[in-house]
C-alpha cells in the first residue's frame, strides 16, 4: 500500500476534517458507479478507501505517523529492533534507522548471537536466514513514486520517454498508445533497493499530459479548429488539415460556416480495452481577410441577398 497520506493528496499531519473531505471529494470522483467496466478507476477507489480506513483509526494515524509502523500497518524494522534489544541499539540506530545494512548486521549479530540456535530458528521463522554465524533478513525495497511530463502527441500514438531521477540516473519509461493524464505506470523492480537479497520495490510514474496547440481530447475522439477563408467556405474547397498522423484532405463544402462540423473516421484515438479508434472532428472557422480586399468591399455594398437575414435574432427575443 503507498503512503496513504499521497494517497489522499494530503501531506503528513492532516487534521480528521481534511482527510475526511479528501476522502468525499476522490470517493465521488473515481465511484465504480460512475465508472462502469473501468478496472482503473475501481482500482483508484479502492486504494482510496483503504487509505482513509487506515487514517481514520487515530491511533495507527499517530503509529504511522511516528515511523512505527508501515502504510500496511506492519512493525517497522526500526521500531521492532530498538523496543526488543532496548537501550543497547542507541549506538547502531538512529530516528531515521540503520546507516547500512553493514550496521543492521553487526546490530542483529550482537543482539541475537549469544542466543543460541533458538533465536536463530525464531529469525527463520520471520522469512530471515541465517549466514557464517550472522543473522540477515530479506526484505523487498521501497517503493518510490515520480512524475513525467508527456507530450500530447506521445500520450495519443505512444512511446518512449526519458525520466531523469534525482541521483542523476535515467529511466525509460514506455508510454502506452493512448495514455490519459494522471494515469500511473508501474515499473516492477525499479525503485529502492532490495535488503539481504530481497527484490527490488517499484517505481510508480504518474503521467502528466501537456496540452496540445490544436488538438483537444475527449474521451477517445479529438477535437480540432480549422480556419478556412470566405471563398472557401462559399465555393468549397478541398483543403489540408492535421491530424495525429500527419495532414489529411479534407472538403469543404459549399456554404460552410463557422461551426460547420465534420468527421473523420478513425483518425483518433485507440482505446485501449477494445482495440477502436475514435474519430477526428473537425470544426470550421470562417476568417475574413487580413488585409484591405476593396473588390470585396465593392461588391458587398451593391450586393442585395436574395434571402434577408438576421443572425442575431434570436438573441434579441
Amino acid at each position: 500500500m503507498k503512503n496513504p497520506y499521497e494517497v489522499l493528496g494530503l501531506k503528513k499531519g492532516a487534521t480528521d476534517q481534511e482527510i475526511k473531505l479528501a476522502f468525499k471529494k476522490l470517493a465521488k470522483k473515481y465511484h465504480p458507479d460512475l465508472h462502469p467496466d473501468d478496472k482503473q478507476a475501481e482500482a483508484k477507489f479502492k486504494s482510496i478507501s483503504a487509505a482513509h480506513e487506515f487514517l481514520k483509526d487515530k491511533d495507527r494515524r499517530r503509529r504511522f505517523d511516528a515511523g512505527e509502523i508501515d502504510a500496511t500497518g506492519a512493525e517497522t524494522q526500526q521500531h521492532y529492533y530498538r523496543d526488543y534489544a532496548g537501550p543497547s541499539a542507541g549506538s547502531h540506530a538512529s530516528q531515521e534507522g540503520f546507516a547500512s545494512n553493514e550496521d543492521l548486521e553487526e546490530f542483529l549479530s550482537r543482539a541475537f548471537g549469544g542466543m543460541g540456535g533458538g533465536m536463530g530458528a525464531g529469525m527463520g521463522g520471520m522469512g530471515g536466514r541465517r549466514s557464517g554465524g550472522r543473522a540477515g533478513m530479506k526484505a523487498q525495497g521501497q517503493d518510490v513514486s515520480y512524475t513525467l511530463r508527456v507530450s500530447f502527441l506521445d500520450a495519443a500514438k505512444g512511446g518512449v520517454n526519458t525520466l531523469q531521477l534525482p541521483d542523476g540516473k535515467t529511466l525509460k519509461v514506455t508510454i502506452p498508445e493512448g495514455a490519459e493524464d494522471r494515469q500511473t505506470l508501474r515499473l516492477k523492480g525499479q525503485g529502492g533497493p532490495g535488503y539481504g537479497g530481497g527484490p527490488a520495490g517499484d517505481a510508480y510514474i504518474e503521467l502528466h499530459i501537456e496540452p496540445h496547440a490544436y488538438f483537444v481530447r475527449k474521451d477517445d475522439n479529438i477535437h480540432l479548429e480549422v480556419p478556412v477563408t470566405l471563398k472557401e467556405a462559399v465555393l468549397g474547397a478541398k483543403i489540408q488539415v492535421p491530424t495525429l498522423t500527419g495532414p489529411v484532405s479534407l472538403t469543404v463544402p459549399k456554404g460552410a460556416n463557422t461551426g460547420t462540423k465534420m468527421r473523420l473516421k478513425d483518425r483518433g484515438i485507440r482505446n485501449r480495452k477494445n482495440g477502436q479508434k475514435g474519430h477526428l472532428y473537425v470544426t470550421l472557422k470562417v476568417v475574413l481577410p487580413d488585409q484591405e480586399e476593396p473588390e470585396l468591399a465593392e461588391f458587398l455594398e451593391s450586393w442585395t441577398p436574395r434571402t434577408a437575414q438576421n443572425p442575431r435574432k434570436e438573441m434579441l427575443s
